[in-house]
């Protein structure tokens, strides 16, 4: 519905900056509206896009090097044989940044900040394809650098071109990188195409946290508060059959406490003493992989599962398993013919929210 004083569904701009931050704020509404234009609101579209877009895609692409980064090198990044490994994806980087000024001048910032979080999919598909886990298993130390710097420098360029936008987080992502946001940075990495410097990266806490809930009270019944009027499509549910009549049924929001996210299983073993059960360590784009156990040792191996893809329950409270802690909770659909689990139909970034 649109937005009055009369209906008391005015939304403080001021409060809703503070509960959540300025900067996220700030992104979220120049991310979701276009300049001039009218647009939707919502304390849960806001919570989705600092959880996925700031926290996913941005915070633990930093948290991700820092780790690979501390875990293989000792926290040393070096660039000096980046476009020689890499140089297909930086130049497509190179590629979207060098198109990004139209849309600033244009004043198309949604266009803007959509056309630079596809530097950042580059960057975390390049994990996903290259796995710095299995290049350090077998002792390719250049490529596993290599893709190091390759995040590290991606990460360079996307803090000084989202700086304009959202300048604190950025200044701390930069000090991580060891280089200031400044003029001369941006003719350096951005005009003039050189990368970082040999450094060690600095360990900093990670810079967007994730939101469970709403951090406002909401006083009125209607969740989201529309500016321009949307048309809404009633569901009804009837003439239920028999067999689901017993079925319970649950509301959207219900439905979307639910967190699935698509991961790669990156260590699979047998659990001693039980017939039933494998333990698996998932990649969900976090800073450690998911430890899950998972009844599946009846129709699959632990080797056959290495590698693959798999969804999972991700926001599941923790329980034990023959004295294993669980993290999450793997899908799979059982019928008489046996068990399978659900997957993607073509691999999708790790940390996917399914929906």
């Amino acid at each position: 519905e649109k937005m009055s004083k009369s209906k008391g569904n005015v939304v403080n701009p001021r409060e809703v900056a503070s509960a959540y931050g300025l900067e996220n704020f700030r992104y979220f509404m120049l991310r979701e509206v276009a300049f001039g234009g009218d647009g939707d609101f919502s304390q849960k579209a806001l919570i989705d896009r600092i959880n996925s877009d700031l926290g996913n895609d941005l915070g633990n692409l930093l948290n991700r090097v820092i780790g690979m980064s501390g875990k293989y090198f000792d926290g040393k990044i070096e660039s000096s044989k980046l476009y020689e490994l890499y140089g297909d994806e930086m130049r497509d980087v190179n590629g979207i940044i060098d198109s990004l000024g139209s849309y600033f001048v244009e004043m198309q910032l949604h266009k803007y900040l959509e056309e630079l979080w596809k530097v950042l999919s580059i960057a975390n598909k390049s994990i996903d394809k290259y796995q710095p886990w299995n290049l350090m298993k077998e002792s390719k130390t250049d490529e596993a650098m290599g893709l190091n710097a390759l995040i590290a420098n991606i990460l360079a360029k996307v803090a000084l071109m989202l700086s304009p936008v959202m300048p604190k987080n950025m200044q701390k992502i930069a000090s991580a990188l060891s280089f200031e946001i400044d003029t001369h940075s941006f003719q350096k990495f951005i005009k003039d195409k050189e990368v970082l410097p040999d450094f060690v990266i600095e360990k900093i806490p990670p810079l967007f946290p994730r939101i469970e809930e709403a951090l406002l009270h909401e006083s009125q019944p209607q969740v989201t508060v529309k500016v321009k009027p949307i048309k809404e499509s009633k569901v009804e549910i009837s003439n239920l059959d028999e067999k689901n009549a017993n079925v319970a049924i649950v509301g959207i929001e219900q439905f979307f406490q639910t967190v699935l996210k698509v991961g790669t299983v990156v260590e699979a073993s047998e659990v001693p003493k039980s017939s039933k059960l494998l333990f698996l360590k998932v990649d969900l784009g976090e800073e450690r992989p998911r430890e899950i156990v998972s009844g599946i040792k009846e129709y699959y191996s632990a080797d056959e599962l290495i590698d693959t893809q798999v969804c999972v329950v991700s926001n599941l409270k923790p329980a034990k398993l023959m004295g294993i802690r669980s993290e999450g909770m793997i899908l799979a659909v059982k019928d008489e013919d046996g068990l399978v689990l659900i997957r993607p139909e073509k691999k999708k970034k790790i940390g996917t929210v399914i929906s």
